[in-house]
């Protein structure tokens, strides 16, 4: 592809966001964002899951495509992303109980996250070779825990601003949701 590594991980991150620009991975978004401890700890999590799954995916495509079964692509993604999120799930459940039970049912939701498959099939599509998948997963998982973060320290302010109670809650995260979309929209700019 002939593209900066620079510029591979600023359009993950920043640019193209997966969860801000491309709306993918907004469950643990919305789920696990109400504290800033364990925002970090899932956006760790998932950058980890992605790193793993961009690795066994570039793989993966050599394999299949000298063998000629590029059809099972797809299904073969998803057995890999199962995979690693079950390792990452049986890590955290023996290093940090407390913080297994904190991420509840997201922690295996992971498998299901649609930023993840979508970042085995962008970089497929891209042609990225191996050293340009490693900088667009690393990119696409701090962009994934940026958008976690920011979206974390945000509520835990809200929590203390006095707000009416018709757009307390869900509403007034989706409403802070959307125009931190729109702030992140301003990196448009930046993309080759």
């Amino acid at each position: 592809m002939n593209e900066p590594l620079s510029q591979i991980f600023i359009n993950a991150c920043l640019v193209n966001n997966f969860v801000l620009a491309y709306f993918l991975g907004i469950c643990p978004f919305l789920g696990v964002s109400g504290k800033m401890e364990t925002a970090t700890r899932m956006g760790g999590a998932v950058t980890f899951v992605m790193l793993i799954s961009s690795l066994c995916a570039f793989g993966i495509h050599l394999l299949l495509e000298a063998i000629g079964a590029p059809f099972l692509q797809l299904i073969s993604y998803i057995v890999v992303i199962a995979a690693t999120v079950q390792l990452v799930e049986m890590f955290i459940k023996k290093m940090s109980p407390a913080l297994f039970r904190s991420l509840g049912i997201f922690l295996p939701l992971i498998t299901t996250n649609c930023a993840i498959l979508g970042l085995a099939l962008f970089q497929t599509n891209k042609g990225y070779h191996l050293l340009e998948s490693f900088v667009y997963a690393l990119g696409a998982g701090a962009g994934f825990m940026l958008a976690l973060v920011l979206i974390a320290g945000l509520r835990e302010q809200l929590d203390f601003a006095e707000v009416p109670k018709v757009v307390k809650g869900t509403v007034l995260t989706l409403v802070v949701a959307g125009i931190l979309s729109l702030t992140f929209m301003g990196f448009a700019g930046l993309g080759g």
